[in-house]
């Protein structure tokens, strides 16, 4: 168990908290402009925006770029992106508003108030608590792949979470997982009687002024000037389709301004306390957000690696790590073709949050970094690091290693005569299902772009099957910036299939639909 760990680290936490660093004069606003400016045409995004709060102010807002790069409209503080995972801090501040109210507890047993939801382990199913929802550390592996571009609606998904298996013991390691924050949001429909989506705008969008903000991706057909996402492809920057969160929306799904991320900000940074001093959460509820949960042992975030950090700790939607001294409460959001930062470093009543529509666009720990620094007493202007520079060469670097490794696999393997498959195409169509992942269809016909060819569909997944060897396939998807995936049939018998790899998941064949060819 962990806990004397975590204990020590809350201890260290709350020692550097009580050392607030005053500066000494303002930020040259006009060089950080000019900086942020620089800094996104390096990284060629479409569009930025980026808010520093300070003292209850909003002291820096502003946008660059476009909201599209077809037919978009300039960026400015009012543009609207998803915040990703920025949404989880909200999530449980929810859950914090309901122990407020005496309707649960941090550890009450989730079975309590969701009997529905079970895991593989009916231990850790009766274990788990109403925090391991928001801690990453139940043992529960990575779930993605039962809402990421599939049809299923959040009943389906919690329902299927009992067919996965818990890849460690609760407690004894992290792994981010979105479906858990989702369990929360079902828990928050549960004992509020208002959907998730609901319950964010009514008891903390309203009452912080946050007007333009949605809960999702759906709701931003009522807004205008909302950013579009983008992505790299084959070294040209295009917009791509929106990947919607909506299905497991506290998990996620929120698309907000910087000009109302400041807000949210100000409103933590005040001990969670609206503009006009309403408490919509009390003190010790709202210092419970930040004490640290669990301990991270894992790499996440590569430019952590350019300075040195004694500790790196996730609390109830919030990573922590000591930054130069300062107990920095951060988190990152990023869905496909849009990415977001939050910051905060509460002992100084400081927060910097960072939104753009390009996938991967890793500028924004740089601004965050940067923006940090300009209240650091200690550091003189002239002495300041170039978070741009550094982390840019770290991720160019990175990108050099791919590309040469891409080279040496190529150079490395022989192409090999691509023989036919060696069945014929009608012993491949059909279903195959997994209780956990669902189905998959494998089919041909005139709605195929070259008739004759295997087509499989995984949710919105869809590729044009790419024979390569024996049963072998490779699936390279109609959406080209979701990559591609393997595939090996599985013969039950000479000429009949039984089952379907895609990449490591198995799915079996229909039993109605299994015969000898």
């Amino acid at each position: 168990m962990t806990r004397p760990i975590l204990l020590a680290a809350s201890a260290l936490f709350v020692t550097l908290g009580l050392s607030s660093i005053a500066h000494t004069q303002d930020p040259d606003w006009s060089a950080f402009d000019a900086y942020v400016e620089r800094a996104a045409g390096e990284w060629n995004v479409p569009g930025l925006a980026i808010a520093v709060v300070k003292d209850d102010q909003t002291v820096f807002a502003r946008g660059y770029g476009t909201t599209s790069i077809e037919a978009g409209s300039p960026v400015d503080q009012h543009t609207l992106f998803s915040i990703g995972s920025t949404t989880k801090a909200m999530t449980a501040l929810g859950i914090g508003m309901l122990v407020d109210e005496g309707k649960l507890a941090w550890d009450d047993p989730v079975s309590e108030h969701l009997p529905q939801f079970r895991l593989a382990d009916p231990v850790a199913t009766a274990t788990l608590r109403v925090r391991d929802l928001l801690t990453h550390n139940a043992g529960v592996p990575n779930t993605d792949v039962l809402w990421y571009e599939q049809a299923n609606d959040l009943d389906t998904i919690l329902e299927r979470m009992q067919h996965v298996e818990l890849y460690a013991p609760m407690y004894s390691g992290f792994t981010y997982q979105n479906v858990m924050y989702a369990a929360a949001g079902k828990l928050t429909e549960v004992i509020s009687g208002l959907p998730w989506h609901e319950f964010i705008a009514q008891r903390i969008f309203e009452p912080l002024g946050m007007k333009r903000s949605v809960a999702r991706l759906a709701d931003t057909q009522q807004r205008d000037n909302v950013a579009e996402p983008h992505y790299r492809i084959d070294g040209s920057i295009a917009v791509i389709d929106n990947a919607t969160v909506d299905s497991v929306a506290a998990a996620g799904s929120v698309w907000s301004s910087v000009d109302e991320m400041a807000k949210w900000a100000r409103f933590l940074l005040r001990g969670c306390k609206t503009e006009d001093q309403k408490v919509l959460l009390q003190p010790n509820t709202c210092a419970e957000l930040f004490r640290p949960q669990a301990i991270i042992d894992v790499e996440m975030y590569p430019a952590m690696s350019l300075y040195e950090h004694q500790w790196f700790t996730y609390a109830l939607g919030w990573f922590q790590t000591d930054y130069n001294g300062r107990a920095l409460n951060f988190h990152s959001g990023s869905i496909d073709g849009l990415v977001a930062l939050h910051g905060l470093v509460r002992s100084e009543n400081l927060g910097v949050y960072i939104l753009a529509n390009l996938d991967h666009a890793e500028v924004r720990h740089a601004l965050m970094y940067q923006a940090l620094d300009l209240y650091d007493p200690r550091i003189a202007k002239g002495d300041r690091r170039d978070w741009n520079r550094e982390v840019k060469d770290l991720f160019d670097g990175f990108e050099r290693q791919r590309a040469e490794q891409t080279r040496a696999a190529a150079n490395s393997t022989p192409a090999a005569a691509v023989e036919r498959p060696q069945l014929a195409n009608d012993a491949y169509l059909g279903h195959y299902s997994d209780p956990f992942l669902g189905e998959i269809s494998v089919a041909e016909g005139p709605g195929i772009k070259d008739p004759g060819q295997l087509e499989l569909r995984f949710g919105n997944f869809v590729c044009t099957l790419q024979h390569t060897d024996g049963d072998s396939f490779s699936c390279p998807w109609a959406a080209t910036w979701r990559g591609s995936a393997n595939v090996v049939f599985i013969k039950s018998g000479p000429s009949n299939i039984g089952s379907v790899r895609l990449d490591s998941s198995e799915f079996k064949r229909r039993e109605s639909e299994r015969r000898e060819q």
